[in-house]
């Protein structure tokens, strides 16, 4: 299986906070991608993780740092030349519990699953990479045409539904989340993550 952690984002509501891209904030002594590549391995140990990014800072310890041929757009995160059967694309600016991981690792597909809450999706798990590049070849043309003016994981999920591509509506073919994964799109995001953490470690 190939998982693909997408790092290739512009991250312009973090705003450089504290000096670094997103991908690479430290919880727990480890970099969030660092924390991805680690887990997945741990659930599938003959993996293969790609590390999409353009920075050289974004690596880890069992991944290859790889640089995109397209990130002009939010939909070209998901690497169109790295799609095939049996792909995993995961986002680099999340925080994955080992459940989320050994849920996404476990589940079988024949044509793509998602994986979120209703506010985020965190990881799109594909069986067929002809599926998912007709799909996105669909969107593609839309974009083209002025039709959207871009498109993410949540524009994807609905053509695959053949749902309205606005608004954030759970259907089939998404596996709910219901632990400490999240992603980090404002500082504010993992100001309150942090800070949640430092207050259940004082609990305990």
């Amino acid at each position: 299986m190939r998982y693909v952690i997408m790092a290739n984002g512009k991250g312009s509501r973090w705003n450089n906070y504290e000096g670094i891209p997103k991908h690479l904030i430290s919880i727990g002594g480890e970099t969030l991608l660092q924390r991805t590549t680690r887990l997945v391995h741990s659930f599938d140990s003959q993996a293969e993780v790609i590390i999409t990014s353009r920075n050289p800072d974004c690596v880890a310890e069992g991944a290859r740092r790889y640089e995109p041929l397209r990130s002009q757009r939010e939909i070209d995160r998901f690497c169109v030349e790295l799609i095939q059967d049996g792909v995993c694309f995961l986002y680099g600016d999340a925080y994955y519990s080992e459940q989320t991981i050994r849920q996404v690792v476990e589940a079988s597909v024949e044509d793509m699953l998602f994986f979120g809450n209703p506010q985020t999706i965190v990881a799109v798990k594909v069986g067929s990479g002809q599926c998912m590049l007709e799909h996105l070849r669909d969107i593609d043309e839309l974009i083209q045409q002025g039709v959207i003016a871009d498109a993410k994981g949540w524009q994807l999920y609905h053509h695959l539904l053949g749902m309205p591509l606005e608004g954030r509506q759970i259907a089939e073919k998404f596996v709910v989340l219901e632990d400490k994964t999240t992603d980090f799109n404002r500082p504010e995001d993992y100001e309150q993550f942090v800070g949640d953490l430092r207050r259940e470690g004082t609990k305990s």
